[in-house]
């Protein structure tokens, strides 16, 4: 019996599925043990309380994960379990751009990167399941969480049962992990390409916007009479021209090689950059005080940088402070309407960017970057978009500031944003992202 039993174990592990902890094993002690299971599994129970949740009940918290295709993790854990910085430790370790819900006894908490979901809403999850016995905690926690969710689960949970638990029978269990494993497998490509293929479809249109911008730098910088050897040229208008002519190549090599809608942000970036120095050494040369960095016109970023703020309101909108140039912002001093930038919808008409589809977020957030943009595109088209849960998932995450660059089931590693696991202003307040490193101070 004990070489069949061997024998399925390493078929178990072959589809990826860990072998479970039988009865009495010793329970983990760290939180690596932890990280490693939930790398490939996202639900993990300690053999010490694996009363707390049935095998049945652990097949379906990771079903309904699976099938959902969102980067939420849970964890179950004895009362006496470290604390102390747990959820960072957790993060570094795992390295999973994700959602994170551990039990530890009785109590509940959770924390999550901000790019799959916002500290509000981790609060908001974690508090209307606290109290609730482990199952109906963990089952209410999750099937919220992936509906907030953003982003995919990681590809390393190709298949498999969660570790930690007695599972009963090795065999029965092989053929759940065979059979419902590439079930799950099959529909994560499924979705996977659906959205390949609708990213794909958004780069090229937005692809040739991009063009238009980068032609359009290209004729600033033919069109500038400046010769880097020529009398009253100094060091620094040498350096503004280089650095002019860097960030057009740049904008070349970045449209060249982006592959989705949020790889197109690299390149706005660079050309509004190198915009901006031509506008340092056109004030060199003409004797003038160098310019403020300002963001680009609001309405188009052609225009060049912006030289103030002017209210205006999208049509049925509220009025915002917008930043616009100097002949944008004399069209709405007289009453007149601006310039407005319009894009291809992919209907067969064209209308202003904001109004235009969720794949010009990138195109605006490289040359809004920052806590700009969301307060410039309140009450647009794109704007409301870009709130929905699903946009980070399929254009870029980090609505205002596209900055990091990892979407929900990305691999990080220790690189993100520890303020997202630590103290949101809770202190001993435990529950929903309050708490700090040290796990919330409900223990």
């Amino acid at each position: 019996m004990r070489p069949t039993l061997a024998a399925l174990a390493a078929t178990l592990l072959a589809f990826g599925a860990p072998v479970a902890m039988a009865p009495g094993a010793a329970a983990a002690t760290d939180v690596s043990t932890v990280a490693d299971a939930l790398e490939k599994n996202p639900v993990y129970v300690d053999p010490a309380v694996r009363t707390a949740l049935t095998s049945a009940d652990v097949d379906s918290l990771t079903k309904t994960i699976k099938d959902a295709d969102k980067p939420v993790m849970v964890a179950v854990l004895p009362p006496d379990f470290p604390k102390k910085d747990l959820f960072t430790d957790l993060r570094t370790k795992t390295g999973i751009v994700g959602v994170y819900g551990v039990r530890l006894g009785d109590a509940f908490d959770a924390r999550a990167d901000s790019a799959v979901m916002s500290t509000a809403a981790v609060h908001n999850l974690t508090t209307s399941v606290r109290g609730e016995p482990a199952a109906q905690q963990l089952d209410d926690f999750v099937g919220a969480a992936v509906r907030t969710a953003k982003g995919s689960a990681p590809s390393s949970w190709g298949g498999g049962e969660s570790g930690g638990v007695p599972v009963g029978a090795l065999a029965g269990i092989g053929a759940v992990v065979v059979v419902g494993g590439a079930g799950a497998y099959a529909l994560v490509r499924r979705n996977r390409r659906r959205r390949e293929a609708e990213q794909r479809a958004a780069l090229d249109r937005l692809r040739v916007v991009v063009d238009e911008d980068i032609t359009a730098f290209g004729e600033e910088l033919d069109r500038l009479d400046f010769h880097p050897a020529e009398a009253g040229a100094d060091d620094s208008m040498r350096a503004d021209y280089e650095r002019a002519l860097d960030a057009y190549e740049k904008a070349k090599q970045y449209m060249a090689a982006a592959r989705r809608p949020e790889d197109v942000r690299e390149v706005t970036r660079a050309i509004e950059d190198g915009r901006f120095s031509l506008a340092l050494l056109a004030a060199r040369r003409e004797g003038r005080p160098l310019p403020e960095r300002r963001a680009p016109c609001f309405f188009d970023p052609r225009h060049g940088p912006s030289v103030e703020d002017a209210a205006w309101a999208p049509p049925g909108g509220a009025p915002r402070e917008v930043p616009v140039c100097a002949a944008d912002a004399a069209r709405l001093r007289d009453g007149a309407e601006p310039l407005v930038r319009t894009v291809d919808t992919g209907a067969g008409e064209r209308r202003p960017y904001y109004d235009a589809g969720p794949a010009y977020g990138p195109w605006a957030g490289g040359y809004f970057g920052g806590g700009i943009l969301p307060g410039l595109l309140f009450g647009t088209v794109l704007g409301s978009m870009m709130a929905s849960p699903a946009y980070a998932a399929d254009y870029g995450s980090g609505y205002g500031d596209f900055g990091g660059g990892y979407e929900g089931g990305d691999v990080s590693g220790a690189d993100f944003d520890t303020s997202d696991f630590g103290d949101f202003g809770g202190g001993g307040d435990f529950g929903g992202g309050g708490g700090g490193g040290d796990f919330g101070g409900g223990f």
